[in-house]
């Protein structure tokens, strides 16, 4: 015998439960999202200081854990792994500008890669070749642009794509909330 529930697709859907606190968390997204464009560089500033905290914190628990633990072989990883992670937290912490410049230089590289990967299978599709190279030369254009705008874009971007995330992000928090009280599971893919 089966456990499938049969319902009535007319009948009307309770409101999910929690749609508020995803509304809220929707709204709160778009709200960043919308003063980290305002302000990029403040939220520049701030990503910085909350990655170099991270650091901070890995590095500690690391070195923590590489001293405690004396009859484990990766007891000298620990420690170094450790000792590198605090050593960027602090640079990060105590110097922000410097550590934007170094996140936006990573940046700038992994687009120039991914654009000259992007082209190169781009040429070897037979299908979505020309969508899949222009793909590859707009990231490389914008690595080129990233590179051509220091110190300004470093202080800037990382910023910015933190508003794109937040912005993103919140909308579609507040869709599947809206979603959600009308009785949908909340980020669920629609039923077929």
């Amino acid at each position: 015998m089966s456990d499938t529930v049969f319902t009535d697709p007319l009948a009307p859907r309770a409101a999910g439960a929690g749609w508020g606190w995803i509304l809220a968390y929707g709204v709160l997204s778009i709200v960043l999202g919308v003063l980290a464009f305002l302000n990029p560089f403040a939220a520049t500033y701030a990503a910085t200081l909350v990655i170099g905290a991270f650091f901070i914190a890995a590095g500690l628990v690391s070195i923590a854990a590489g001293f405690a633990g004396r009859d484990h072989e990766g007891r000298g990883y620990a420690i170094g792994f450790g000792v590198l992670s605090l050593v960027i937290g602090l640079l990060m912490a105590f110097a922000p500008a410097t550590a934007a410049i170094s996140l936006t230089l990573l940046v700038a590289i992994w687009l120039g890669i991914r654009g000259a990967l992007e082209i190169g299978l781009g040429a070897r599709f037979k299908r979505g070749r020309a969508l899949m190279i222009v793909l590859g030369v707009v990231n490389i254009l914008l690595a080129i642009y990233v590179l051509a705008t220091l110190p300004w874009s470093a202080l800037t971007l990382p910023g910015f794509i933190l508003g794109i995330s937040f912005l993103l992000g919140g909308v579609a928090s507040v869709a599947s909330a809206l979603n959600h009280k009308t009785g949908a599971k909340p980020f669920a893919a629609p039923e077929v």
